[in-house]
């Protein structure tokens, strides 16, 4: 159901070639803000915050491969997404995780594969989960989002709700959530081709909103799933706790990656402006990053675990491996504080980070997806507690 794309999907050398330059330097951009000082330690270590917390990195679970998305369940369990094609479900008291599902038409290329996951609002009851992954489509592969039932462990009783997003080995987005409204957000990339992005007839480049059974909801701005235009490749946001304001994480094409506010019907500017540039009826982004770090999901702090972190909003960084901390002013909408670098090349590559149901921040490592160099525990899940 839903929209249907033609465009072609671009394999062999170009795109491997498009894939290498996706993380590099761009020498031409405008320098980025100073960085502040490297903080992050060793599993177990402690660090200092600049503002004074001292916090300790817990492992909850090993050896995974390339986990791309984190949900926690009403009764603690965390449900995760494998790139390759699986779904996993981590007991977190033990350390351990299970399988749940394995798709068997996943295509694992490059970027694309399995990737987002969202559990139902209403999920004690209706035991819903929706995933976001990449399926295989003749000789390439075509994005969907499906939902499915979780009974005892397993995921059953598929339905596809969204068909038809394009898709490429590079720029799937791919962050599923659900919003405030009770609805379903959706964030895809370009999927290669610049000019989708700008195209209210492609789903590409775009932060879609949806109802629960992928229906489009009344309010959407352009009578269609398109919720927000004009997007590279976005793949994390989440909701301010005081203000309700969207905030997302998007990669930029080699630097300029943005933190963005997200507006209903508002156009974000890619490929006709990025970084600081601006234009009439395009919307530049509360702050960019002139060297490429390649942010990935972000969350919120929600509780007091930390005190320090409540209503800060925490970004995975790929190629900048490290977890950003932003200081927002809720006072002031649209305004980042101060920027903190944790974890700082200790972990390598980290592609997700969720406010845990206990008040600590969890983030996945990814790197065995190809680009990373594996440790021989990752890729691995952890948390961050009070130091003792």
């Amino acid at each position: 159901m839903g929209f249907h794309s033609g465009a072609a999907l671009l394999l062999g050398f170009f795109v491997l070639a498009q894939a290498q330059q996706d993380c590099r330097q761009n020498p031409r951009t405008d320098p980025p803000p100073p960085a502040p000082p490297a903080t992050g330690q060793a599993p177990g270590d402690t660090f200092a915050t600049q503002d004074g917390a001292r916090v300790q990195v817990q492992v909850v679970v090993t050896n995974l491969e390339a986990p791309w998305a984190m949900a926690f369940a009403p009764d603690g369990r965390l449900f995760v997404t494998e790139r390759p094609g699986r779904v996993r479900i981590v007991n977190i008291a033990g350390g351990t995780s299970e399988l749940a599902l394995t798709l068997d038409d996943v295509f694992a290329q490059g970027e694309a594969g399995t990737l987002g996951l969202a559990l139902d609002p209403g999920f004690a009851a209706t035991r819903f989960v929706y995933v976001y992954y990449t399926a295989r489509d003749g000789g390439g592969g075509v994005n969907r989002v499906v939902r499915y039932r979780e009974v005892g462990g397993r995921l059953g009783e598929r339905v596809v709700l969204l068909d038809g997003i394009p898709a490429a080995t590079i720029h799937d987005g791919g962050r599923i959530r659900f919003g405030p409204d009770g609805l379903l957000y959706v964030s895809t990339g370009d999927a290669n081709s610049t000019a989708l992005a700008q195209s209210p007839g492609s789903l590409a480049g775009k932060f879609l909103r949806l109802n629960r059974d992928g229906t489009t909801p009344s309010g959407n701005p352009f009578g269609s799933p398109i919720y927000s235009l004009g997007h590279r490749n976005p793949q994390g946001f989440d909701w301010h706790p005081a203000t309700g304001e969207l905030w997302a994480s998007e990669h930029g094409p080699t630097g300029n990656d943005e933190i963005n506010v997200i507006r209903a019907g508002a156009n974000y500017g890619w490929p006709t402006i990025q970084a600081g540039a601006t234009m009439a009826g395009m919307v530049t982004p509360v702050t960019f990053f002139g060297t490429a770090i390649a942010p990935s999901g972000a969350s919120f702090a929600r509780g007091r675990g930390v005190p320090q972190f409540e209503n800060n909003l925490f970004v995975a960084a790929l190629r900048g491996t490290h977890l950003l901390r932003l200081r927002i002013d809720a006072a002031a909408p649209g305004r980042i504080v101060s920027q903190e670098r944790l974890l700082d090349q200790r972990f390598g590559r980290i592609r997700d980070v969720v406010s845990g149901p206990d008040g600590f921040l969890y983030f996945a490592t990814n790197n065995r997806d190809g680009r990373g160099t594996p440790g021989s525990s990752d890729d691995l899940i952890a948390r961050l507690v009070p130091a003792p």
